[in-house]
């Protein structure tokens, strides 16, 4: 039997086991969207293609499932630009689906006519633009494939109008096989023997754990091997949630935005084993400067990653899931009683900067909403951030305190209208679970439409708002870097955000000092739907 490429992509969809997309229909996908009629696949239609992009991302990122999004031609592809390049950075398992114009018209500047996948091409792993219908079942399945395995990453399908309504043969049986792509999971068993004998032999060894450690679900195997071995933890922003932040061995993030005692425990280790994390500049500006002594040990699951910033000794390309369980079998650590006590004892004399008395007249102190929050959060709460002030004051203020996929952020690329849409994503995926976006004013103008998102699909998420009416992170810099010369930073006509909630039917609720904020907080938790609670900020309280 026959059927559309439309109703072929729909088919892939349905054995990939695709529950939800999200997306934005226009002329060039519209035969995509009637196939759809007849599938059980939720449909979430958002606000903006570049929503559609994030919500999937929010959604892959807490579910580690593979996150779609479907946009039409032109402006609706290239809006989906920011969300794929977002995914390619933080290594977010995607595949968007592109509607083009009919294949004879491809290169005639023709209306809503755009080169999607030249376009993407530097920030996707893979993409595709479509010229035979009977390819399309192929297609798909290599596509969910390549998104999925080795570094996951994003993967487009660019389909034009007339692939849509070609009759095919449809047949999903045909195994895989793609020449040059084959991941390798299993680790060299002589480099883990090698990374064995190193930690034994340390005195001052440091785990920094990455987003690939989250992402291959390692915790329970990192924290083993941290206490079997004695060894202290520091993340990268993406790792957060990687460790429990009431463990005794995690020393918070390190970077240039974290803390005084992880940056300290990386600039004066013997032995540094970086695990799922590509050492980028915010995390280690100057990798030169670490102790010439420092012996380092790398674990991705990414060939190209191991070396690209950092010297290594030690290099392992494998998951880290199960290069650390052969590990586990065979390292035994040595003695750093004294080296872990002196971090303690760093940790306390250079704690968290956090006011619990007041933010200032008429401000909140950011640092301490984020603090009392902790304490009310459960288990099962996810939270997502916008970029700027309010994303490192999350990363350094916020405890996440069972490990796995809770904390999803903007790292890689620091997309500015990330976090409330992958929030969307996040509830949906994963909807038994209590969803908190911490914003900014900045960051949350840009995508706040999705609130209408929000409202058609009858959804409950908390948004905590920290509105200081300032581009907070450039207005910090200029600040620091520029001698107050500000530009362009000030955001003089903010809108009432608590009216704006309640145009959509959404509570919410305003404070001005830190007496308010546990009540508040408790407030906003007990609401099963979505709420804004408005906190007013000090345009100079700073992140450093």
């Amino acid at each position: 039997m026959k059927i559309t490429g439309a109703y072929a992509i729909i088919k892939a969809l349905e054995l990939e086991k695709v529950d939800v997309i999200f997306g934005y229909p226009g002329a060039a996908i519209c035969p995509f969207y009637d196939a759809l009629l007849e599938s059980n696949i939720k449909h979430i239609l958002t606000r903006h293609e570049q929503g559609a992009a994030h919500a999937a991302s929010g959604y892959a990122r807490a579910t580690g499932r593979v996150g779609v999004c479907v946009a039409t031609s032109g402006p609706g592809a290239t809006n989906l630009i920011t969300g794929i390049a977002d995914a390619y950075m933080d290594s977010t398992p995607l595949v968007a689906i592109t509607g083009q114009v009919s294949s004879e018209l491809i290169g005639r500047d023709v209306f809503q006519e755009a080169d999607i996948t030249g376009a993407t091409t530097p920030f996707c792993k893979h993409n595709y633009l479509v010229k035979d219908a009977r390819d399309l079942p192929r297609i798909l399945k290599e596509a969910f494939y390549i998104a999925s395995t080795g570094r996951p990453g994003p993967v487009l399908i660019d389909v034009p109008i007339d692939i849509q309504i070609e009759e095919i043969e449809f047949d999903y049986t045909k195994d895989i096989d793609i020449k040059g792509y084959k991941p390798n999971y299993k680790g060299h068993s002589l480099q883990i023997k090698k990374i064995a004998q190193a930690i034994g032999e340390a005195k001052r060894p440091v785990i920094c754990a990455g987003g690939g450690v989250v992402n291959s679900g390692a915790s329970p195997e990192l924290i083993d091997l941290a206490q079997k071995c004695g060894i202290p933890v520091v993340t990268t922003l993406m790792g957060i949630g990687a460790i429990s932040c009431e463990h005794e061995l995690n020393f918070n993030m390190l970077g240039s935005h974290g803390v005084y005692t992880a940056n300290y425990a990386v600039h004066n280790a013997d032995l540094l084993i970086i695990m799922g994390a590509r050492v980028a500049d915010r995390a280690i500006g100057n990798p030169t400067q670490l102790a010439q002594e420092t012996k380092i040990i790398h674990i991705d699951i990414d060939p190209a990653e191991i070396g690209k910033n950092i010297e290594v000794l030690i290099p392992v390309v494998g998951e880290i899931k199960m290069v650390l369980g052969e590990l586990l079998e065979i390292v035994h650590g040595g003695d750093t009683k004294e080296w872990i006590e002196i971090l303690k004892k760093k940790r306390e004399q250079h704690p968290p900067k956090v006011s619990d008395i007041s933010g200032g007249t008429g401000f909140v102190n950011p640092k301490y909403v984020l603090k009392v929050l902790s304490g009310l959060l459960e288990e099962r709460d996810i939270v997502t951030t916008e970029v700027g002030q309010n994303q490192i004051w999350a990363a350094n203020h916020l405890g996440i305190k069972k490990p796995g996929r809770k904390f999803i952020t903007s790292a890689g690329l620091g997309t500015m209208g990330y976090g409330f849409p992958a929030a969307i994503g996040a509830k949906i995926g994963c909807p038994e679970s209590r969803v908190i976006c911490i914003s900014g004013d900045g960051s949350f103008q840009m995508t706040m439409q999705e609130l209408g998102t929000i409202k058609q699909n009858r959804m409950g998420i908390k948004v905590i708002l920290f509105n200081n009416s300032r581009l907070g992170m450039v207005y910090e810099l200029q600040r620091v870097k520029y001698t107050c010369r500000y530009s362009q930073v000030v955001l003089e006509e903010n809108p009432d955000f608590i009216k704006l909630f309640d145009a959509y039917g959404f509570g919410g609720r305003k404070v001005n000092d830190n007496s308010q904020v546990e009540e508040a907080l408790r407030d906003m938790l007990a609401d099963d739907n979505t709420y804004l609670l408005e906190c007013i900020v000090d345009p100079d309280e700073p992140t450093l």
